[in-house]
């Protein structure tokens, strides 16, 4: 018989909430990529990509929060650990920079694409703004990522 605590099924569901965000968002920059190449399909992407984030990535990053809060309770972990602290913050840094930057400007890029077109001077000021802030946000969540494995001191 496998025996099985509440913090080793907190953590399973913890590990595959982080598969789905991490592993959504890391396709965006491959769609966006592809769709650049062939502007008739920036729509389609771009909406793609926003549905993508809306009901499956952010939602997943948002119960990331409620199980690993979860597992520093059920786990006795000492919530103040270098860690755990640093990537909450980075955490917040990624939360803040996704629903008050980047979300606001995928649907600014949506609406400028379906009002100028792809070729609009806005439409691809906007594009290298959205990539520059995916890049920042993807660099913050493989930090994140670091520090959940590797569980580093000081």
């Amino acid at each position: 018989m496998i025996a099985l605590g509440w913090y080793e099924v907190i953590k399973f569901f913890h590990v595959l909430l982080a598969i789905v965000a991490v592993g959504f968002n890391a396709t965006y920059g491959v769609w966006l990529a592809r769709a650049a190449r062939e502007p008739e399909h920036q729509r389609f992407t771009l909406r793609g990509v926003q549905v993508l984030d809306d009901r499956f990535a952010n939602p997943a990053y948002a119960l990331l929060l409620v199980t690993g809060l979860l597992m520093v309770w059920v786990g006795d972990l000492d919530l103040a650990q270098f860690w755990i602290i640093t990537a909450l913050i980075l955490y917040a840094v990624a939360v803040g920079l996704g629903l008050f930057v980047y979300t606001p400007l995928l649907r600014r890029q949506i609406a400028v694409l379906e009002s100028g077109g792809a070729a609009s001077a806005e439409f691809r000021t906007l594009a290298v703004r959205g990539r520059t802030i995916g890049i920042v946000l993807a660099v913050d969540v493989i930090v994140i990522v670091f520090l959940m494995v590797t569980k580093p001191t000081l």
